[in-house]
């Protein structure tokens, strides 16, 4: 990759682009392998729901059109979806766009953003593009320390990032730690609670945080990306009290959502049953897999996801490789500082023996 131009802005100078899981079409082409499965993006393994991709051959027809600035029917569906104010709801080209309106709405240059390590590296790349000062809180056994990141916290902190569940670990905060962080925070703190994975969770101390955002300064993201399948579209959507909501879509390009997105999305919201679906096969495959991993003797950590975390030691990159040669695409974790560490989504259950297998025949090595 070629090195920045040094008549760029200095905050953005020392910043490596983020970088993306590697695509199935790059590997068939570099190893001439014809079956490849991809476990390393943490993408719906079942695909899109069948009334999205009807609905996106409806709307295909109006492409020349430009798409609903507002995401009128999104909105209306939502609000009534999750019982909240129309006028509490934004609309991102994805979650992750979101987080750089957060960004840019509240954040000055030289004011502190608080982010945990390791976590969805979008929160610090782009803090620190926009720059901020960033104050950066290692998890402990590879959950949020939430007591550290609070007493982090100072007069100057706008915004503090909190991944929940977290990206990689699969790891979440619970009800009673989260709302002891909230208590007290300083009343210029704006916490932005990334939800990405939130249709996966089932656990009954999972923190519902659309009660807290409704009367505090708290900002949740979610997205259509993951349990509705709709990654390659890129729609997701904020909710917080009105004013927080305002200040983003003061900076919120137009017609950020393309007119496909907006009609995919709606569509899915429709569909109950494939999300059920989904939620079955990944409940299913979580289990599956963590079956095997103790079985095999491997250190993993348990997930609330639609992936786990798992941890191989000094041989991890040497594993992928070989995984790779098998036609498996799974994430080596070095860019998170997770040296010896992969990902691994959890895919159909025919995907997830296929991994096991390649992973047993790569370790018995």
């Amino acid at each position: 990759m070629p090195t920045i131009d040094p008549r760029a802005r200095e905050a953005i100078r020392g910043l490596t682009a983020y970088q993306p899981g590697t695509p199935i079409e790059d590997v068939q082409r570099a190893l001439k392998l014809s079956s490849v499965i991809k476990l390393a993006s943490n993408e719906n393994a079942l695909g899109p729901s069948p009334k999205a991709l009807a609905a996106l051959r409806r709307a295909a027809g109006s492409l020349h059109r430009y798409p609903d600035s507002t995401c009128r029917a999104q909105r209306a569906a939502l609000a009534k979806k999750l019982k909240v104010e129309p006028t509490s709801l934004i609309f991102g080209n994805g979650s992750d766009e979101l987080i750089v309106l957060a960004l840019r709405a509240f954040v000055d240059p030289g004011e502190q953003v608080v982010v945990a390590a390791p976590t969805f590296l979008i929160y610090e790349l782009q803090a620190r593009a926009c720059g901020a000062s960033v104050t950066v809180v290692p998890l402990k056994d590879y959950r949020y320390d939430l007591a550290a990141m609070k007493a982090a916290v100072s007069p100057h902190t706008k915004l503090v990032f909190i991944a929940n569940p977290d990206n990689p670990t699969g790891s979440y905060v619970t009800r009673r730690e989260l709302d002891a962080f909230l208590r007290g925070l300083p009343a210029q703190t704006i916490v932005f609670m990334d939800e990405a994975y939130y249709e996966f969770v089932g656990a009954a101390d999972y923190p519902q945080t659309l009660r807290q955002a409704a009367d505090r300064p708290l900002i949740v993201t979610r997205t259509f990306s993951k349990a509705y399948g709709l990654a390659g579209l890129r729609i997701g959507y904020g909710i917080a009290q009105p004013s927080l909501i305002a200040a983003m879509e003061a900076v919120r390009e137009p017609f950020n959502v393309n007119s496909l997105a907006q009609a995919a999305a709606a569509a899915a919201l429709e569909d109950g049953a494939f999300l059920a679906k989904t939620r079955r096969t990944t409940d299913e495959g979580r289990r599956y897999l963590s079956k095997e991993f103790d079985r095999l003797k491997l250190r993993y950590v348990p997930s609330a996801a639609n992936f786990i975390l798992i941890q191989l030691g000094p041989g991890a990159p040497a594993v992928v490789q070989a995984l790779l040669r098998r036609g498996v695409i799974v994430r080596e974790m070095s860019g998170w500082k997770l040296s010896g560490c992969i990902r691994v989504t959890v895919g159909t259950m025919a995907e997830n023996r296929r991994f096991v297998a390649a992973l047993k025949h790569t370790l018995a090595r």
